[in-house]
């Protein structure tokens, strides 16, 4: 019998301190004729209203944290679901890049200096910057190695918890990376082989607990708690066992049924083990066909929106999605988009 790593050891008794918050999971599957999907859980201990928004490229914007901001213009349209609308936590732009923020408990960010040099950008607006501005994976992690800003991150409004995110990024080529702040520094983990990410612990942690399990046969035994070290397990094993088809119909049902597999039900919280919260609600990205589903948990259907179908030039109109109040869509739900101002992103 092989030996427990002292890693493994050390993340079971270390597990319960962390993302108190939030605890989700993100999954890529890449089957034939460049099928390309991206699936997440939004997995939170409190509500967590979402709406979806789709916004056309030319938007001025900035980082939100006073006169050092860094400063932009959107290159590309794209469609988001936000948190509180306040921040895009998910989406995928007209390339088909897609990004997902997730809880890191362990992220710590460089002091920002309102007064200094370094151009800053409030975590809020994380997501939303890399679906404005690139294309591709790789475009975007050599734009970061360039150091032109630092995240600015802040409590979360109403509560004493200072927001702690990693972010994950996949195109449609299937590359994936990974972006944590670790004690200050950006660790930027760039590889397409990393299609799955969950919570705490760091990333390289993650990767080395699930060359553990890959000792093991999926199909004589998988963990099968909600803790984030679980969810990352079995995510990894079934995201390669489902059928590897280009048929949108059973691939986008397949890795629905892989997340739903990661997904805590609802209700189901603990004071002990704060990586487990209840999804609140999932989305997958198509990231061929440039479709983005969503469920949840509160309403019986599976909606989808096609971002082709939208004029994303310079011009069109700010659109969005009400999910408030248990509205509930069904089917293709681009018709029910309406014209809408932009929300503000939270910033200093």
């Amino acid at each position: 019998m092989k030996k427990f790593p002292l890693i493994i050891l050390t993340f079971i008794l270390t597990s319960g301190i962390g993302s108190w918050y939030e605890a989700c999971t993100r999954i890529v599957y890449k089957g034939p004729d460049n099928t390309v999907i991206t699936a997440r859980s939004m997995d939170w201990r409190d509500e967590i209203p979402a709406n979806l928004w789709v916004f056309p490229k030319g938007i001025q914007r900035n980082g939100q944290v006073g006169p050092l901001s860094v400063q932009w213009t959107s290159q590309y349209g794209s469609i988001i679901s936000s948190s509180w609308d306040i921040a895009s936590s998910d989406g995928m732009n007209e390339k088909g890049l897609v990004a997902n923020m997730l809880w890191l408990g362990e992220s710590k960010y460089p002091e920002f200096n309102p007064k200094g040099k370094q151009k800053g950008l409030a975590i809020s607006m994380w997501a939303q910057y890399f679906l404005d501005n690139f294309a591709t994976v790789k475009e975007a992690v050599d734009h970061l190695k360039t150091d032109p800003f630092i995240i600015v991150s802040d409590y979360i409004p109403g509560t004493d918890k200072f927001t702690t995110i990693h972010l994950s990024l996949s195109d449609a080529s299937g590359d994936n990376a990974v972006f944590e702040y670790i004690e200050g520094k950006l660790v930027i983990h760039h590889d397409p082989k990393y299609t799955v990410m969950t919570n705490s612990p760091i990333f390289e942690e993650q990767l080395a607990l699930n060359k553990y399990w890959q000792g093991i046969p999926g199909t004589i035994m998988l963990p099968g708690t909600n803790r984030a070290a679980d969810r990352f397990v079995r995510a990894s094993y079934y995201i390669n066992a489902i059928p590897q088809t280009s048929d949108t119909r059973t691939a986008v049902a397949s890795v629905f049924s892989v997340i739903r597999n990661c997904s805590v039900p609802y209700g189901i919280t603990s004071e002990t083990e704060p990586n487990i919260s209840s999804t609140r609600w999932r989305s997958i990205s198509d990231q061929k066909n440039l479709v983005y589903y969503f469920e949840t948990v509160f309403t019986p259907n599976t909606f989808w929106v096609s971002l082709k179908d939208f004029d994303l030039s310079p011009k069109a109109k700010i659109m969005k999605l009400d999910l408030s109040n248990f509205q509930t869509y069904n089917g293709k739900a681009n018709k029910d988009f309406k014209e809408s101002k932009p929300f503000k992103f939270l910033g200093l």
